[in-house]
C-alpha cells in the first residue's frame, strides 16, 4: 500500500512512519508547514508544525530511510482553522481548533492531496484505533488502548470516509514510554522530545491576548442572571462558559460564593455570570452531525464534550431529520444525559460513543 506519513516532528508521528515502513508499505513522509511566520518557532514543548519541527521530521525521515517533503498548507490552515477560531469566539462560542485541524487540514486538505498523488492512505501518530463495524465492513473509529492519550474525540469529526483511508499505528500501544523507548532503539532523535500542548498557532500560550490582538476591543457589561450590572469587560471574546478566573469583578456575590460565566452574548456585548449551580444542564443540542452509523432516538450512548473529559451516559432524543419538516428538532441532534454536566458551551464538540466505539460527532449549540 502506498502511504503518506504525516510527520509533525514529534516522537509519535516518527514512530508511526517507521512502523508503516517496516510493515512493508511504500511510505513517503510529509511535514505540513502551517505557520505563515517563522516567529512561531517554539522551544520546549509548546506548539507543533513549526520550522523547528520540520527539521526534526526531516532527520527522522532520513533515519527511517523514506523520501521526505514539506508541503506549505499555511494558507489552508489560516483560512480553515485560525479564521474559524476567531469567528467562533467573536460569535460567543468556544471552538476546539484541534478538531478543526484534523477535520479540515489533516483529513481533508492533506488527504485530498494524497489521493490526487495516488496514495492509498494517510498515516499519523494519533492515538486511536480503526476497526470494522457492521456486516458491510464499514470502518469504525475506536478509542486507543492508551486511554490517557486517546485522541478519538478530536478525530471523530473526520467521519467514516476519511477513516477508511487513515492508518494509526500507535492505537494499540498502552504506554507512551514504550513508544519513546522504541524511538530511541530506532535511533530517532526525537525520542526525548516533549509533547506539544496548548494551541499551536498561539505561540506564547496567551489565548486571551491572541483574541484581543486579532478581534480588537469591544467593551461591554458583565451582568448577573437578573441583568444587574456588576462590571465591565474589554470584549466578550475573552470569556467562555464555565470560566471562573479573570472576570475582573470587584464586588463579591451576596453570599460570598464564586461567580462563573453562564452565557456570552456578543450581540449585546454582555457576559452573564452567576453561581455554579446555574451552569448545569442535562440536555445537549448539537448541529453539523457526522455519523459513523445510523443513530435512532432512544439509543443509549456515552456523550463527551471535552477532549479529556469524562464520557457521560445518556439517551438520544432526536436526530436531524427525525422531527416533522420545518421544526427545529429535525435539524439538531439532542441528547438527554442521565445527570447534569457543568460548563456546556456552544462551539464545543460533542462526540457520542458506544463503549469505546465512536458513533458520531457534532457541534454543540446554545441552551435549548
Amino acid at each position: 500500500m502506498k502511504v503518506l506519513a504525516a510527520m509533525s516532528g514529534g516522537v509519535d508521528s516518527a514512530v508511526a512512519a517507521a512502523r508503516a515502513a517496516e510493515a512493508g508499505h511504500d511510505v513517503v513522509g510529509v511535514h505540513m508547514a502551517l505557520s505563515r511566520s517563522r516567529a512561531q518557532t517554539r522551544s520546549g514543548s509548546r506548539g507543533c508544525c513549526t520550522v523547528e519541527d520540520a527539521s526534526d521530521a526531516r532527520r527522522a525521515a532520513e533515519r527511517i530511510g523514506i523520501p521526505y517533503y514539506v508541503w506549505d498548507l499555511s494558507e489552508d490552515f489560516h483560512d480553515l482553522v485560525i479564521a474559524d477560531f476567531l469567528s467562533e469566539y467573536a460569535a460567543g462560542r468556544t471552538p476546539n481548533p484541534c478538531v478543526r485541524c484534523n477535520e479540515r487540514i489533516k483529513f481533508a486538505s492533506l488527504l485530498e492531496r494524497a489521493r490526487l498523488l495516488g496514495f492509498d492512505a494517510v498515516c499519523t501518530g494519533h492515538y486511536a484505533r480503526i476497526g470494522n463495524a457492521g456486516p458491510d465492513g464499514s470502518p469504525s473509529l475506536h478509542r486507543a488502548r492508551n486511554l490517557p492519550k486517546d485522541q478519538s474525540y478530536v478525530l471523530a469529526v473526520m467521519g467514516p470516509e476519511a477513516t477508511a483511508r487513515a492508518v494509526f499505528p500507535l492505537g494499540e500501544d498502552e504506554d507512551k514510554q514504550a513508544v519513546r523507548d522504541e524511538a530511541r532503539a530506532r535511533g530517532l532523535g526525537v525520542s526525548t522530545k516533549p509533547d506539544s500542548y496548548d494551541i499551536c498557532f498561539v505561540a506564547d500560550g496567551d489565548t486571551r491576548g491572541f483574541l484581543e490582538r486579532n478581534l480588537g476591543a469591544a467593551p461591554g457589561e458583565i451582568v448577573d442572571a437578573d441583568g444587574t450590572v456588576l462590571g465591565e469587560h474589554a470584549g466578550t471574546h475573552g470569556f467562555t462558559i464555565g470560566q471562573r478566573k479573570g472576570l475582573g469583578l470587584q464586588r463579591p456575590a451576596p453570599d460570598g460564593a464564586p461567580r462563573y460565566v453562564l452565557d456570552v452574548r456578543p450581540d449585546t456585548r454582555q457576559v452573564v455570570v452567576g453561581p455554579s449551580e446555574l451552569l448545569s444542564r442535562a440536555e445537549l443540542t448539537a448541529r453539523d452531525l457526522v455519523a459513523f452509523e445510523p443513530i435512532s432516538p432512544g439509543r443509549r450512548v456515552l456523550a463527551q464534550i471535552r477532549a479529556h473529559g469524562e464520557a457521560l451516559p445518556g439517551v438520544v432524543e432526536s436526530v436531524p431529520g427525525d422531527g416533522p419538516a420545518g421544526r427545529a428538532e429535525s435539524e439538531l441532534l439532542r441528547v438527554r444525559l442521565d445527570a447534569p454536566v457543568r460548563g456546556v458551551a456552544p462551539g464545543q464538540t460533542l462526540v457520542l460513543y458506544d463503549g469505546d466505539r465512536v458513533l458520531a460527532s457534532a457541534t454543540l449549540e446554545r441552551r435549548a
